[in-house]
């Protein structure tokens, strides 16, 4: 996890502008570096760097002696650098995995180089010899990047939105147009004498479904008929290759299927990787939570060392503007889950050393998880909305994964969502994903029925929006925030609501309350956020599964 910021093509005072890349100093607290380009001097590159990989020689910008004109800046970890040092004889000169990005891009050009990354990633390449800047993100935009160029030849380049802010670029705050950048593409920008940045060309190298181009760990030729097998060894094989770190790995338990699934396979895994330190699980909720007790269950039972953080309501509501501030996000059921996503990583940044963390999200979207699935209408329109919630993963849980857990310096890694289990995944029947005999996520479930890696209550435990399961059995934390937000909003404040917001125009006072926090901020930038999320096939006026009549407690 770290922070990457450039602007290129500037007319102001870049010096002053370099100013903005410290709003995204808590990405990388370790260590920090700018550097203006000699020859283009409108043109600056920024760096926070949180250090996981080769602490000595993985400072960025990333230059090589064997391709001097070559300046990289990029925020993830590329899993199969050794495998593309052999494969494409690279001679790498350094331990850090994003090296053979410069490489490929030398030998072969952007869109070759993106295809053959096995890892999450946002990017910036200037390249001075042939004038061009490359940005590039990964499949389901698990690490951010956010852009926006103006018709004069500004470009200017951000993992978080709030680093962009600031820049006076002849245009206000209001006027400049900031977007995230698109998932599974690459840019290709012309830059002028002057050092300014021109579109060329946009290119999708991938999207949710696509299989690898690159050679990947586990041969597909190897796969049989047993579809319950190649999960188990899919998924087992996600979570090894995400064991790449120097720092200490551990892992977000909520008690649910997919962190516990997690974290069964990162235990089985840490003898085979030579981890001695003890696993370090971590849950949080107000008191008795049903995660907090599932939690304990799987810990005890996996033998992690469990850190439980009791949350009070006043600690959630004063975190709710923190929340918005680092999620850039309005949206409902994004901000009450990120809450305790949030402070669980406060807690772990100050109590513990545990930096790298792994976690469950992805799997609902994958493995048609979301208690609504049960009303699909049919096989074809269950899998077009799992492709649909993949394809905007980045905007809802990727977002609230990220940025909850960057807000305090830590790196998260998400195995449900590497490439070739993904691949592997959407191309089981659609039949066989669909929920069964009243149960989400079955397929997924019986691939582990019999493995002896989580009691069977665990493994077949139904679903709980993480917002839900945080809750107290006697208040939940659903009532919690409405009774805060009744406090705050009034009914004539919440007519006025669709002349003020025309855009996602906030129907609660709930969504009132968060879209005034936002406001604060990012005043006039809630296109960012496309739609409210919202359970589909359902007349629900509110995301949470406690809503659906499907749902079981």
């Amino acid at each position: 996890m770290c922070g990457i910021w450039a602007v290129f093509g500037s007319d102001e005072n870049v010096s002053v502008q370099c100013n903005a890349v410290h709003k995204i100093g808590h990405r990388g607290p370790d260590a920090f570096r700018i550097e203006n380009i000699n020859h283009l001097q409108n043109c600056c590159l920024g760096f926070h760097r949180l250090a996981i990989v080769d602490d000595i020689r993985g400072m960025q910008p990333l230059r090589l002696y064997t391709h001097p004109y070559i300046w990289l800046i990029y925020n993830g970890e590329i899993y199969n650098h050794k495998t593309l040092d052999k494969e494409y004889d690279l001679a790498l000169s350094t331990e850090v995995d994003g090296e053979p990005i410069i490489h490929l891009y030398e030998k072969y050009g952007a869109e070759a180089m993106a295809k053959q990354l096995d890892g999450v990633f946002a990017f910036c390449i200037l390249d001075t010899v042939n004038r061009k800047v490359i940005l590039g993100r990964d499949t389901y935009g698990v690490r951010p990047l956010f852009r926006f160029q103006t018709e004069q030849g500004f470009l200017a380049v951000c993992s978080e939105a709030k680093g962009l802010f600031g820049l006076s670029h002849s245009l206000s705050d209001d006027d400049v147009h900031i977007e995230p950048f698109p998932p599974g593409h690459i840019e290709i920008y012309n830059l002028d004498k002057d050092g300014r940045a021109f579109l060329d060309k946009r290119i999708l190298f991938n999207k949710p479904g696509q299989a690898p181009a690159y050679k990947t760990k586990v041969d597909p030729s190897s796969f049989g008929l047993d579809i319950k097998k190649n999960i188990r060894v899919l998924l087992e094989a996600a979570v090894e290759k995400r064991l790449m770190a120097d720092r200490r790995i551990g892992c977000l338990l909520s008690g649910g299927l997919d962190s516990s699934l997690v974290a069964a396979l990162l235990m089985k895994l840490i003898k085979k990787k030579g981890i001695s330190y003890p696993i370090q699980t971590f849950a949080i909720g107000l008191e008795g939570s049903p995660d907090l007790i599932a939690a304990k269950k799987v810990a005890d039972f996996l033998g992690t060392e469990h850190h439980e953080v009791l949350m009070t309501p006043e600690e959630g509501l004063e975190a709710i503007e923190s929340v918005i501030y680092h999620l850039e996000s309005y949206d409902i059921t994004s901000v009450r889950a990120s809450v305790g996503m949030f402070l669980l990583s406060k807690y772990i940044k100050e109590k513990t050393d545990t930096t790298v963390i792994l976690s469950g999200e992805g799997s609902d979207e994958l493995a048609q998880g979301y208690i609504y699935f049960h009303r699909a209408p049919s096989v074809t329109e269950a899998d077009k909305e799992s492709h649909r919630l993949l394809n905007d993963l980045y905007l809802y849980d990727v977002l609230r994964g990220d940025r909850t857990t960057a807000a305090w310096g830590l790196e998260i890694r998400v195995p449900f969502l590497d490439h070739q289990f993904t691949s592997y995944y959407l191309s089981v029947d659609g039949e066989l994903r669909q929920p069964t005999e009243g149960i989400e996520k079955y397929l997924l479930r019986s691939a582990f029925s019999d493995c002896d890696l989580l009691p069977n209550e665990i493994l077949w435990r139904p679903k709980e929006a993480f917002s839900d399961g945080i809750s107290s059995v006697t208040r939940s934390w659903y009532q919690i925030i409405q009774d805060h937000c009744n406090e705050q909003i009034n009914e004539n404040e919440l007519k006025a609501a669709a002349t003020l917001y025309p855009h996602n125009t906030p129907k609660t006072k709930e969504a009132l309350y968060y879209r005034r926090l936002f406001e604060k901020h990012y005043a006039h930038k809630a296109s960012w956020i496309p739609y409210m999320w919202m359970p589909k096939w359902s007349d629900s006026s509110d995301p949470s599964a406690r809503t659906l009549k499907h749902y079981k407690q």
